[in-house]
């Protein structure tokens, strides 16, 4: 195995790690709910957690385009740009989620209106998403730390953030569900729980392993133009992601809740196939981003090469 690997797999494996506990906490929130009795509860879950992934999905360039800038403003030695991109991936993760929470309303019905649940589905969806969304600001806030993290070539950390927010995730929703005897709510609850724990924990290993790049500044609009360049082509990317899982959701909700159950379960293991693709993706932004900012073209290429052989390998 050559140096390239090497540094693609440092990177690759604990982003691995971090990534299929995504699709593996849906499949806890499903099995909780599943023991409820009645397929319309795995409906209202898959509902609910579609919308999330949806529109969270769409705000997806909140971690990969902040991961591969402050990647280069690493290979340049840029200390300033690597402390201002933090500031900028904060700044926007937080304008978002004031609107997400302002415009909440509106959104859930566009949602749910696209996905079509049936009248049995649809009310338990509500309730879901009344509850989750108010975790829009931890959840895009960890993007945004978490693609800074990526971007100082360490995956360690979103790794550890990651198994931690899921484990209270599952004990909460345990909790909530069984403890207390709560539904549907017990589960949105443990999200929220898990959410901010997430966004806590991700905090406090900023401040203690990179405190010296932690400033309070006011960025100026000019500064987000290469931010902003570079994301419109990863928002459009993810906008025909979503639309082909929005379909696939769709077509499910109209057929009723046993045919949305099935469609959720199956969905859980596409998912989770896809996430540990994703983990290989992690590592050509770190390194792609490190080398193309030290102007290492040499160590690029070699890096997009070596990529491509372990796409081609793992497919």
């Amino acid at each position: 195995m050559n140096q390239r690997d090497q540094q693609i797999l440092k990177i690759a494996l604990p982003a691995i790690v971090t990534n299929i506990t995504v699709p593996l906490l849906g499949l806890v929130d499903t099995a909780i709910v599943g023991h409820m009795g009645d397929a319309t509860y795995i409906g209202a879950i898959a509902v609910g957690s579609m919308v999330f992934n949806l529109v969270y999905w769409v705000f997806g360039f909140l971690r990969m385009g902040t991961s591969g800038l402050t990647a280069q403003a690493r290979g340049r030695r840029d200390l300033q740009e690597m402390r201002s991109m933090l500031v900028r991936s904060q700044t926007v993760a937080m304008t978002i989620a004031l609107l997400i929470l302002l415009l909440q309303w509106p959104l859930r019905e566009l949602m749910l209106w696209l996905i079509g649940p049936t009248d049995d589905v649809r009310p338990l969806a509500v309730t879901y998403y009344n509850i989750v969304v108010w975790g829009a600001p931890a959840m895009l806030g960890l993007y945004g730390l978490s693609g800074w993290f990526i971007g100082m070539q360490n995956t360690l950390l979103p790794m550890v953030i990651s198994i931690m927010q899921n484990v209270v995730n599952i004990v909460a929703s345990l909790l909530l569900v069984y403890g207390l005897g709560m539904k549907v709510e017990g589960v949105a609850l443990g999200t929220i729980v898990a959410q901010y724990a997430g966004l806590l924990t991700a905090l406090v290993m900023l401040a203690r392993y990179y405190r010296r790049y932690i400033t309070v500044r006011l960025c100026s609009l000019k500064e987000f133009i290469p931010f902003a360049r570079v994301n419109s082509d990863i928002f459009l990317r993810t906008l025909c992601l979503v639309a082909v899982n929005l379909y696939f959701t769709s077509a499910g909700a109209r057929q009723g809740a046993t045919i949305l159950a099935v469609n959720a379960l199956l969905l859980q293991l596409y998912l989770l196939f896809s996430y540990i693709m994703d983990g290989f993706a992690y590592a050509g932004e770190a390194l792609g981003g490190r080398f193309w900012g030290a102007r290492d073209h040499k160590a690029f290429r070699e890096v997009v090469g070596r990529l491509f052989g372990w796409g081609a390998g793992m497919t």
